[in-house]
C-alpha cells in the first residue's frame, strides 16, 4: 500500500550483538495480522489522501502554536505496516547503539548479550513489533538521520491502520485523517521547530544506558523480581509494570525527566488536534469521543499486554499533558506557554505537569 520506510546501515554501523534486528524485522512480518482489505486503486487514494492531509496539516499547526520551522527537514512517509516495522527496527537499532558499545567494552562469559543470545531478543523485538504494527497510526520519529547526514527526523503515516480504525469507528474519513496528521505533524514541529529538544532527549537516553546495570548477577536478580511483578500484574495490580521493575534507582530518576518530558510532547500534539477544529475538522468532537471510547475499550489480552509493557502509564501522558498545557495557556496564553520551548530548563518536571501553576510560578513568577 505504500512506500517502504528501510534504511540500510553503512559498512560503518557496528553491528549490534544484542538484538538481531534482521531476525526482528523477518519476525515481526511473519507474526503481524494482515491489514483492511483494500482494492489498488483505493489504496492509491488513501495514500494520497494522507499526503495532502498531511500538507494541510502543516499550516494548521503553525497557525494555532505559533511555532515554526522547515518542514523540509523532516520528510512525510506514509508507509504499510511492514514499512513501520522495519522504520522502527532501524530507530531502535540506533538509539541502542551506545548500550551495545558499552556491553561490548565489558564483554564477560555471563553477561546478558551471550546468556540470551541475539537471536532470541531479536524474536522477542519481532513479537513485540509485530503487536504494535497493527495499533499505530502515525508516529514521528526524532531519531531518524537521512542519508545525507541531516538529523531532521521523518513522519511516519501508518495507511492501512488508518482506514481500519476509521471503518471501525464509522467517521468521515477526510477528516479522521486530518486528525491524525495534525497530531503527528505537531510532533514534527515540535522537533524542528525546537533544534535543541532532540539533543536534549538524546542525552537524557545516553544517561539512562550510562545507568544501565550489566552485571549478570544484577540482572538476573532484576528478572526474578518482573516475573514476580507479572504475577501481580495479572492479578490486578494496575500499579505495577515491567518497566517499573526493570529500572535501578538512577534509571527511575532519569525516566522520571524523561515522562514529563513526553507527557508534554503528547499533550501539547492532544490540545492541538482538538484545537484546530471544528472549523478545519467538522466532525472533530464524534471523532475524539469515539476515539476515546475505543481506546479504553480494548479486550481482556490487549489490557494485560498493554499494562505489562506500561502502555496504560502512555495514555496518562496524554491525559497529564493536555491538562497541563491547557492549565498554562489558560494562565499566560499560547505565547507565555512556548516559553515552554526556549531552553531545557523550561521544560516541566513530574511534580509542574500534576500542578501548571508551579510551572507558571517558576518561569514566569
Amino acid at each position: 500500500m505504500a512506500a517502504d520506510a528501510h534504511r540500510q546501515p553503512s559498512d560503518e554501523d557496528p553491528q549490534p550483538d544484542m538484538v538481531d534486528w534482521e531476525l526482528a524485522v523477518t519476525t515481526a512480518k511473519r507474526l503481524m495480522r494482515p491489514g483492511p482489505d483494500i482494492g489498488r486503486g483505493e489504496a492509491a487514494d488513501v495514500v494520497e489522501g494522507l499526503r495532502r492531509c498531511a500538507a494541510e496539516a502543516e499550516g494548521l499547526v503553525r497557525a494555532y502554536t505559533g511555532l515554526h520551522a522547515d518542514s523540509a527537514s523532516a520528510p512525510v512517509l506514509v508507509v504499510d505496516r511492514g514499512g513501520w516495522v522495519q522504520a522502527n527496527a532501524d530507530g531502535f537499532r540506533e538509539v541502542l547503539r551506545p548500550l551495545v558499545a558499552k556491553m561490548r567494552e565489558r564483554r564477560e562469559p555471563g553477561a546478558v548479550a551471550t546468556a540470551i543470545g541475539s537471536r532470541v531478543t531479536g524474536m522477542e523485538a519481532g513479537g513485540l513489533l509485530a503487536y504494535l504494527s497493527n495499533k499505530v497510526l502515525g508516529q514521528f520519529d526524532p531519531f531518524y538521520t537521512g542519508d545525507d547526514g541531516a538529523h531532521g527526523g521523518r513522519l511516519l503515516l501508518v495507511a492501512p491502520n488508518v482506514v481500519q480504525v476509521e471503518r471501525e469507528l464509522e467517521v468521515d474519513p477526510r477528516d479522521f485523517r486530518l486528525w491524525v496528521c495534525v497530531h503527528e505533524e505537531t510532533h514534527r514541529v515540535q522537533f524542528t521547530a525546537v533544534p535543541w529538544l532532540r539533543d536534549h532527549l538524546l542525552g537524557e537516553i545516553a544517561g539512562l544506558i550510562s545507568s544501565t546495570e550489566l552485571d549478570p548477577n544484577k540482572l538476573a536478580k532484576m528478572m526474578r523480581e518482573g516475573l514476580e511483578s507479572v504475577g501481580r500484574l495479572v492479578r490486578g495490580d494496575s500499579e505495577v509494570s515491567l518497566l517499573d521493575v526493570m529500572q535501578t534507582p538512577e534509571q527511575k530518576t532519569v525516566l522520571e525527566r524523561i515522562t514529563a518530558v513526553m507527557s508534554l510532547l503528547e499533550g501539547h500534539a492532544d490540545v492541538v488536534m482538538d484545537g484546530v477544529g471544528p472549523e478545519a475538522i467538522p466532525s472533530v468532537a464524534a471523532i475524539r469521543t469515539k476515539f476515546t471510547k475505543r481506546r479504553a475499550g480494548a479486550g481482556p489480552f490487549d489490557q494485560l499486554v498493554r499494562r505489562l509493557l506500561g502502555f496504560d502509564a502512555k495514555l496518562r501522558q496524554y491525559r497529564d499533558g493536555a491538562v497541563f498545557v491547557r492549565g498554562v495557556v489558560d494562565k499566560v496564553g499560547m505565547e507565555g506557554f512556548n516559553t515552554v520551548w526556549d531552553n531545557a530548563a523550561n521544560l516541566p518536571g513530574k511534580d509542574e505537569i500534576a500542578d501548571p501553576t508551579l510551572w507558571v510560578a517558576r518561569v514566569h513568577g
